[in-house]
């Protein structure tokens, strides 16, 4: 049988409680408040996990698994509270996704276990194409250095990554 849209909310609040993210930004139900802040709709046959900026659609998910609604819903609310963490133990030199990818996978592991090790699954995909670079401010700063002798932004940014080489190079 599936779940009311009453029912997603009072699991929804509950959830968020345990990872202290009550009153926080949480989807609105049936509807949307625009403003990219997601909603959940229900009917007949699915759940809908929505999100909508200035009038346009910008994801659908569209499921029949309580269990999968849940993980995209807490995925979006640990990302926020995972940043938000990240931005409060700053460490300088050191690719902000560490942390953030960390804390949300602590997060989503607290609420599911499953939904912990999916999240660790796709982080390392992302970072299979993406790696961590712990070394991009560094590259930044030296390029703005370069370029304030009169470099091109081509050539400082080729210099600074002599110094200081991409991730996988």
């Amino acid at each position: 049988m599936q779940m009311t849209l009453a029912e997603i909310k009072a699991t929804v609040d509950q959830l968020a409680e345990r990872i202290g993210a009550s009153g926080y930004a949480l989807p609105t139900y049936g509807h949307s408040d625009d403003g990219a802040r997601p909603h959940i709709e229900v009917d007949s046959r699915c759940y809908y996990y929505v999100i909508v900026e200035r009038g346009q659609e910008l994801e659908r998910i569209t499921t029949h698994d309580v269990d999968e609604l849940l993980y995209h819903v807490f995925g979006n609310i640990t990302f926020s509270l995972a940043c938000k963490f990240e931005l409060a133990h700053r460490r300088k030199n050191r690719d902000c996704r560490r942390l953030i990818f960390k804390h949300q996978v602590e997060l989503l592991s607290t609420l599911s276990p499953q939904w912990g090790e999916r999240k660790t699954q796709e982080q390392e995909q992302i970072l299979q194409q993406h790696p961590y670079d712990d070394e991009v401010h560094t590259r930044v700063n030296l390029t703005r250095e370069y370029r304030d002798q009169g470099y091109s932004a081509e050539v400082a940014w080729q210099m600074a990554c002599e110094q200081h080489p991409l991730p996988g190079t």
